[in-house]
C-alpha cells in the first residue's frame, strides 16, 4: 500500500530544522503564501527560506538545483535562488529538501504590475542571458522537468484527449489548428538552457521592477520554447509584442511557445473545472488570449 503524502506544515519544518540544523532551530518559521504547488515554502528567520517537495515526482529537482544554480547565477542579470543547505529524508519526511537564502521582492502573481512591457523586456533579457550559459553536462529533457525542453509533441496525446473532453466548450477547429501548426516545427539548434516554469508566481518584483527569478526545478537544456508560454499567461497586447521583440526569436519558436501555453491551459481546465473554479477560469482566460492572438502569430 502506498504511503499517504506527508503533511507539510510549520511543525514538520520545525522538527526537520531542529534535528538536522540545530544551529538554526531558534529562528522563527512561518509559511509563505502563496506557498507553491511542486514545493511548499517557509520562511526561516529573516534571511532564509525552506522548500520541501510536495510529492515524489518533484524530489529529483532538489539535487539539480543545488548542483546547477551556483553555476548559473554568475551569468545572469537578476538574482536567482542561492542554496545554503540540503536536508535529508527522515522518518517524518521521505525526500531531500532545501534551505535557500531569502530573496526579497513581491511575487508578480499577487502584486500590481505598473508597466508590463518593461517587465516583459527585463524578463526577455534574462532569458537571453540564460540561453548563453554553457550547457555542457546540463540536464536534458526528462521526467525531472516534465519534458520541458523536448518537442512540444511529447504532449500530443494529452492535448488531443483534452480537446475531446472539452469539445463542447472550446473552438475545437481553432485549437487544433494552433496545436498542429506548432508540432510540425522543430528546434534545429544546439540545446540551450531554459527555466521551464516561467509563471507570474516565480517572478519577484521590487517597486514594479523585476529583481529575481525563482523556482528552477524544471530547468534544463533543450528547446527553450517552453519559456515563451508566459507571453500568453502573463502578457498581452503591447507587453506580448515587447517580449517577442526583445527575444529576437523566429516564427516557429513562437508557435511552439504558444502550443506550450495551450497544452497547460487545456489540461488545467480539464483537471480543475469541478474542483478549483479559480484555476479553471484563469486557464480559460489564457486560452482566450491564445485564440485571440492566433492571427498575429
Amino acid at each position: 500500500m502506498q504511503s499517504p503524502p506527508p503533511i507539510i506544515d510549520v511543525a514538520l519544518v520545525q522538527r526537520l530544522i531542529a534535528t538536522q540544523f540545530p544551529h538554526w532551530s531558534d529562528l522563527p518559521i512561518r509559511a509563505v503564501e502563496p506557498g507553491g504547488w511542486d514545493n511548499r515554502t517557509f520562511r526561516l528567520g529573516d534571511q532564509m527560506s525552506v522548500r520541501l517537495p510536495s510529492a515524489a515526482e518533484y524530489a529529483p529537482q532538489v539535487d539539480k538545483e543545488h548542483h546547477w544554480l551556483p553555476k548559473l547565477a554568475p551569468n545572469l542579470p537578476l538574482a536567482i535562488p542561492v542554496p545554503l543547505a540540503k536536508g535529508r529524508p527522515d522518518s517524518s519526511y521521505p525526500w531531500s529538501w532545501s534551505i535557500y537564502r531569502w530573496l526579497p521582492g513581491e511575487c508578480a502573481a499577487v502584486t500590481h504590475i505598473a508597466d508590463r512591457s518593461t517587465l516583459a523586456y527585463s524578463l526577455a533579457r534574462f532569458l537571453l542571458d540564460l540561453r548563453r550559459v554553457e550547457t555542457a553536462g546540463g540536464p536534458p529533457p526528462g521526467a525531472h522537468c516534465f519534458q520541458r525542453g523536448a518537442p512540444v509533441s511529447v504532449y500530443d496525446a494529452e492535448v488531443r484527449r483534452a480537446m475531446d473532453v472539452l469539445r463542447i466548450e472550446i473552438d475545437s477547429m481553432a485549437v487544433r489548428s494552433i496545436w498542429e501548426s506548432a508540432v510540425k516545427t522543430t528546434w534545429n539548434h544546439a540545446p540551450v538552457w531554459f527555466h521551464g516554469d516561467l509563471a507570474a508566481g516565480n517572478l519577484l518584483l521590487t517597486e514594479g521592477r523585476l529583481v529575481a527569478v525563482i523556482d528552477f526545478g524544471c530547468c534544463g537544456v533543450g528547446d527553450p520554447a517552453c519559456d515563451l508560454a508566459i507571453a500568453w499567461t502573463l502578457f498581452s497586447g503591447e507587453s506580448r509584442v515587447a517580449f517577442r521583440a526583445a527575444l529576437e526569436i523566429d516564427d516557429e519558436a513562437w508557435l511552439r511557445g504558444r502550443a506550450w501555453a495551450l497544452w497547460k491551459a487545456l489540461i488545467t481546465i480539464v483537471e480543475y473545472s469541478q474542483s478549483d473554479t479559480n484555476k479553471a477560469d484563469d486557464a480559460r482566460r489564457v486560452l482566450g488570449e491564445i485564440l485571440a492572438d492566433d492571427l498575429t502569430a
